[in-house]
Formats: C-alpha cells, structure tokens, sequence
C-alpha cells in the first residue's frame, strides 16, 4: 500500500541468529510455465557462534565469473562455528538464474543484479533478489565482500579493490580490509557506471566493502581460485571473526583515478593485443590493433594509451564491437 514499504517474498529457510552452521536456501517463488507455484532456491550457509562481527560473503553476482562461487564453496564446506566468533553469511550464486545459465545477466528476466539495486519488492525476479539483499542482508553486515572476475568478455590482473569514496573513515576501512585480503595486487578504483551497483548500495548503508576481479575469460585457474579462497579467510581474520594470522604476500598498489584509464573501441573487427596484463605503458604506446573482420588490404585502427600506467584489464575475446572496452591502464602508487 501506499507509505507502507513492502516486504521481500523471499523466505530463507536457514536462522539468521542460531549458533551453528546450517545449510538452506533463499526460495524466491517463481511461477512460470513449468511449474505455477515453482520457486528459485538460491543456496545459502549460515555459521554462527555467538555474538561478533558478521561478515557477508557473495559470488556469482554475474553469472559468468566462478573465482567467487568455488572459494565460497570451500568456505561453506571448512569453516566450522567452533573456529570462528560471530557469524558468517555465506551466498555462492547470488544471481542464480544467471549461474546456472552461464550467462552475466540473468536468464529469468535478462536484468544485470549489479545494476538493480537498491531492487524492488514487487519487481521482477533480479529486483526482488536485489530488494532482499538491500533491506535484509547488507543492514545485517559488518563487512561485505563481493566477488567478480572478468566474466566471458574480460580479463584481469588478479586485484582486490576499493572505491574512492566521500566518508573518508569509511574508504580507509575498505582499504584496511583490501590490504588484508592480500591480492597480487590492490586498487583503487572509481567506476564509469555506479548506479544500481551492489557495491554502492552497500557502501551508502556505512558497510566495509570488498570487492575484486580475479582474472576472467568465463573459467577460473587454479591460482585465481587459491587467491578468493586466501583471501575471504584472511577478510574474515581482519575482521576478527576468525581467530587466526593473516597470509601476507606482497601487493602492488594501484589506482583508477580517472575516465581515461578506460579504453573503447571506436571500431569493430579482430583484435590484435600489442600489450599483455601487468606490462608497463607509456602514454601514447599502442595498446591494440583492431582488423577488419570483413576484408583484407585495410589498415587497423590502432588504440593508445591515454595516460602512464600498466595494462590492468583487456577485453577478452578475439572479436569486439564498437563501445566494448578494450583495455584499462591503471596508475601505480607504489
């Protein structure tokens, strides 16, 4: 009704505030044409021991990036309440349509999750999964960490990330927990397209918020998998949730600053990549060639630099379309 706010229709079916670990999901009813009163179950661990911080760990906020769901799955499976002090909430495959499907928007309704929030309750499908998050999870949070990695069209440096932000307590909290989850390399980063994020939503609650992007391509390695797992446990011991010492390995420092760290293509054909991941540019270095897909005999149309820095993200397959990005150069600040 109107002036009334209207609650989720999602019921979980594990306790939120019972010490031990339980094992349920977040059923979501979805009628459709196979199944009238059909739901969908989106799996969820809750381990608990008493009163503490509670950290939320997500995967699969885009369907496409598994680095997230595997270490979160390891988590889920490891972690027993004796270990830890408070609680842990725990959702591998936050956009399950999209998971199942492989896909980076979902399937039910092709909405992207992490442009949908802060969601609706009586929207549709990926808003109600928004909506849930945002008035039932993220205020229940400490800290949240949010797994990506680059999905079918990009790749990425393995980093954990930060966002310049207003509050500045709250942007040295994030950074604190960044520098604990301990990435090859750390970064801060201000996004060309923030709105309807799950970041910003969490992050406009006073949330500690972690987030990454761990190499890309639609699959994991085996070291891109090794780094989530290490890193949402040394996240979890920052936290002081789980009682243990934090793996420290070096990580290099970087930093979005600006639009010009985003390289576009302005042209559609075969790339051609003149740089790799971690290599260091110049401004003005030839960062890729794009050929036409449709002839020969014609010259590529080449990508610079636009500042200092080194190649942090490039698309991903061998083909692009005008307005995908094609590459992104980050600064180093250490």
């Amino acid at each position: 009704m109107t002036g009334e706010r209207l609650k989720s229709p999602i019921v979980p079916t594990v306790p939120f505030d019972r010490d031990g670990k339980h094992h349920g999901f977040l059923r979501l009813p979805y009628s459709r044409n196979e199944s009238a009163w059909g739901a969908i179950m989106i799996p969820i661990t809750v381990i608990r021991n008493g009163d503490g911080p509670t950290a939320l760990l997500t995967g699969a906020n885009h369907g496409d990036e598994y680095e997230g769901p595997i270490a979160l799955q390891v988590l889920s499976h490891e972690i027993a309440p004796d270990e830890i002090r408070g609680r842990i909430i725990i959702v591998p495959y936050m956009n399950y349509p999209a998971f199942r499907s492989a896909t980076r928007v979902s399937s039910v309704d092709g909405m992207n999750l992490n442009r949908s929030f802060p969601g609706r309750a009586d929207g549709s499908a990926t808003q109600k999964i928004a909506h849930f998050f945002e008035e039932v999870l993220v205020p229940m949070a400490d800290v949240v960490l949010d797994y990506h990695s680059g999905g079918k069209t990009l790749d990425f440096l393995p980093f954990a990330c930060a966002h310049h932000l207003e509050a500045q307590g709250q942007q040295e909290a994030c950074v604190a927990a960044v520098r604990a989850f301990n990435a090859p390399f750390s970064l801060m980063l201000r996004e060309i397209d923030a709105v309807g994020m799950y970041d910003t939503s969490v992050e406009a609650h006073g949330k500690v918020f972690v987030t990454t992007e761990l190499g890309g391509g639609g699959t994991a390695t085996a070291r891109s998998a090794q780094i989530a797992i290490r890193g949402a446990r040394n996240v979890l011991i920052h936290a002081g949730i789980l009682d243990e010492e934090i793996d420290v390995a070096p990580s290099v420092m970087l930093d979005m600053p600006g639009d010009d760290c985003y390289h576009f293509a302005t042209t559609e054909g075969l790339i051609q990549p003149m740089v790799d991941l971690g290599e260091t540019v110049r401004r003005g270095d030839l960062l890729a060639r794009v050929w036409p897909a449709d002839q020969t005999g014609v010259a590529p149309h080449d990508c610079t630099a636009q500042r200092d820095g080194l190649l942090a993200a490039r698309h991903f397959p061998g083909l692009i379309q005008m307005g995908d990005c094609l590459a992104v150069v980050a600064s180093v600040l250490e």
